[in-house]
């Protein structure tokens, strides 16, 4: 096929690339800006000029066929390389701009991103930015985000990773909880404790805690399993916390859920300050990217303003439970 022939698919190829990762035609045009009618007319036309089937269509999912994904395979390196070229030249020149789609977790969202894209945006004017607060797992690539904000130990290898800053997990419940059912003096008590859960990471209801090596109480590296129980088990930390102010129980939450020091009743507490539990929440916050030969402009100034309104950690937030303050990345 000569190139002028081929010049009139280009962009109904494209189209194709973007379908095999949605999977969905609805997702499909909205990321292409076109009617979910347009993007499968595009694709039957597709498939007639090809003379074969590209895409299996049921009521229920798009799939691609073996035809349909050698082709998809053959062309997707070619089109990641025309776009990373052209936001490098688009980069050249002028100030940074363009839309840069980010993803995050509902409570780390709400708390702290919103106030960070919002300083942004009024900082950089020609940056757009679409932002989607969810706990599942997204997969940046197949969704076309540039941008994920996560709480992890260990990011992904395949990515570009940021460090914003460090995190952990605390043990907390409310003055009125406790007044109510006593503190818990070892990780073993809370078995018999009201304990909020959350559910995430297949154990939500065995927690393990290791004796931190600077305290000088008990033995350094000490490590202690517990199942817990309790009438309420959440994916989010701010129902959680909201459930720990209500004095329903003892529940973990990252830090950068813990509400400002109250007052009274009001007050959450941090358990246990000698043990540090394993495994929850992460022990960083993350920037990544898919690996890329090229980083936007766009995307590179929004992640050093990341890194600048993050490096303080929460310490805020804990101001009056000085053993949790998280230690500072430096960029």
């Amino acid at each position: 096929m000569s190139s002028d022939q081929l010049s009139p698919l280009i962009a109904d190829l494209h189209l194709l690339t973007v379908l095999a990762a949605t999977r969905s035609f609805t997702e499909t045009a909205r990321r292409l800006g076109i009617s979910k009618a347009s993007a499968s007319t595009r694709i039957s036309e597709l498939e007639r000029s090809a003379g074969v089937l590209l895409v299996r269509r049921t009521t229920r999912s798009v799939g691609l066929t073996e035809a349909g994904q050698q082709l998809v395979n053959d062309m997707q390196p070619a089109f990641n390389r025309i776009s990373e070229s052209y936001s490098a030249a688009r980069d050249l020149v002028g100030a940074p701009r363009g839309l840069i789609r980010v993803t995050a977790p509902v409570a780390l969202g709400r708390q702290h991103l919103a106030p960070c894209v919002a300083a942004f945006l009024q900082r950089f004017p020609d940056i757009h930015i679409e932002l989607e607060l969810t706990d599942r797992f997204v997969n940046l690539a197949n969704e076309g985000f540039d941008l994920a904000i996560r709480h992890t130990n260990a990011p992904p290898e395949t990515h570009v990773a940021w460090v914003l800053c460090e995190t952990r997990s605390l043990l907390l419940a409310s003055s009125r909880y406790l007044a109510r059912r006593g503190v818990p003096t070892h990780p073993a008590e809370l078995a018999a404790h009201d304990c909020l859960l959350y559910l995430g990471g297949g154990h939500a209801d065995s927690w393990t805690f290791v004796r931190n090596a600077k305290r000088k109480s008990g033995k350094p590296g000490e490590r202690v399993g517990v199942n817990v129980t309790g009438s309420l088990k959440a994916n989010n930390s701010e129902v959680l916390r909201d459930a720990l102010l209500a004095g329903l129980g003892i529940g973990l939450l990252p830090d950068f859920s813990v509400p400002p020091a109250g007052k009274g009743e009001a007050a959450l507490v941090q358990l246990l300050p000698d043990w540090q539990v394993q495994g929850f929440f992460g022990e960083r916050i993350y920037a990544l990217r898919p690996w890329s030969a090229q980083v936007p402009k766009a995307v590179q100034c929004f992640v050093a303003h990341l890194r600048q309104s993050f490096s303080h950690g929460f310490a805020s937030a804990l101001a009056r439970q000085p053993s949790a303050t998280p230690r500072i990345i430096p960029p």
